[in-house]
């Protein structure tokens, strides 16, 4: 087991991931995009609804555009491991609890968590101490970046086999990695085996975006500058796409704000939406 010394905190931006989908629980209207009040139960965090951050009018965006590319991404999940995938890596992985919330579907898989060794461990802890088991078919894969450890090595420690195909997500990652590190990314993943999907999200260029937006946009981008994870990509729909077909893979598609809008929140009355300062590449091998 890893010890206690080896054993750090979150990011702040995986505590608000969780707390923003347990949020959406708590205060939107039913139906819920997405039912997740584990992540809150991991944070363990007391008076958390008092935060800055959680204050119901600021954060609505925010948690729209958390909840709704969650859903998504399990969409995807739900409709490859009926078509026979078995495999699912989620990159970066944080406070995810798809393998907690939706062990029906899980449970036929081989999840995959990769993510940085010192939050991993603490993860781990936290799963054990609010009594949720760690089965068989969940993979932790710690990967030591600043190491310069592979993660693509780490996987495959880890029992991931690279002739069965799979669904490999990344969300909340590709605007704090080069565009070159982005590209050697897709490089490996379009070596996948056939039949496998990979989704990510990414920002859209500033000069795509309408006013207000680029306005918030360019807000966030001034305060993780500040608080030391800079954005350094941000994509033009075929700038991405381009990218993502050069480096191999056979098919392709982008999916807009609007489109994750009018799949999740347009029967809505709440005015519950993320805007389109975000976009998913669905790339296939």
């Amino acid at each position: 087991m890893t010890s206690d010394k080896q054993i750090i905190a979150p990011e702040h931006t995986a505590v608000r991931v969780a707390l923003w989908r347990a949020l959406h629980v708590q205060i939107d209207p039913e139906p819920h995009v997405l039912n997740d009040e584990i992540g809150l139960k991991l944070v363990g965090e007391q008076d958390w609804r008092l935060r800055p951050d959680m204050n119901p009018d600021f954060s609505k965006g925010m948690r729209a555009s958390i909840v709704g590319r969650a859903r998504f991404i399990e969409d995807i999940v739900e409709d490859q491991a009926k078509q026979g995938v078995s495999q699912y890596v989620i990159l970066g992985a944080g406070l995810d609890t798809f393998a907690q919330r939706r062990p029906e579907i899980a449970s036929h898989l081989h999840v995959f968590e990769v993510d940085q060794p010192g939050p991993q461990a603490w993860k781990q802890k936290r799963l054990a101490e609010i009594g949720l088991a760690t089965p068989e078919w969940l993979h932790f894969v710690p990967v030591d970046f600043e190491a310069g450890q592979s993660w693509w090595e780490q996987l495959i420690a880890a029992g991931f086999d690279t002739s069965k195909p799979a669904v490999v997500v990344s969300t909340g990652v590709s605007m704090y990695l080069t565009k070159e590190t982005n590209l050697a990314t897709f490089q490996q993943l379009a070596k996948l085996a056939h039949g496998s999907t990979f989704a990510m999200t990414f920002m859209l260029a500033l000069d795509l975006l309408e006013a207000k937006e680029r306005s918030i946009l360019e807000f966030v981008m001034k305060k993780a500058g500040e608080a030391g994870t800079p954005f350094l990509s941000l994509f033009s729909p075929l700038e991405i796409l381009a990218m993502a077909k050069d480096a191999g893979f056979k098919n392709t598609q982008y999916v807009s704000g609007e489109d994750i809008y009018q799949k999740y929140f347009a029967t809505r009355t709440d005015g519950l939406r993320a805007g389109n300062a975000e976009g998913f590449l669905v790339a296939m091998t």
